[in-house]
């Protein structure tokens, strides 16, 4: 997990297998990161794994699905109740069950005005 990166409450990361989180991102409340599931395919369904990135300056917001071996782009924005079964480009914002990117995310100026003197 990156520098200034945050798990919000009643976040599951179900790590069977690595679950990777960049700098300054945030996932949501709700969510739920599953590295695992069953290879239905296979009389026996036995357990198969695969790792999680979620890239820097990203949001994975609330009650967002991301399903194993899933790759969301640094400064990717998933928005609430979307499934992520494949990877999100960076800069987009994705939505959707599954989740597919919209837009791109342009990030604007700090506005002193607004937020105060840095």
């Amino acid at each position: 997990m990156g520098d200034y990166s945050c798990l919000s409450e009643q976040v599951d990361c179900y790590c069977v297998d690595k679950i990777r989180i960049g700098a300054y991102t945030t996932v949501s409340q709700y969510s739920f990161l599953c590295t695992a599931s069953h290879d239905y395919l296979d009389p026996g369904m036995p357990l198969v794994t695969a790792p999680i990135s979620i890239g820097e300056r990203a949001w994975v917001t609330a009650d967002v699905f991301v399903a194993p071996g899933v790759s969301i782009g640094e400064g990717a924005v998933v928005l609430a109740r979307s499934s992520v079964l494949q990877d999100i480009e960076p800069w987009v914002v994705a939505v959707g069950n599954p989740a597919k990117s919209i837009k791109p995310r342009v990030l604007c100026e700090k506005r002193e005005s607004e937020y105060g003197s840095t």
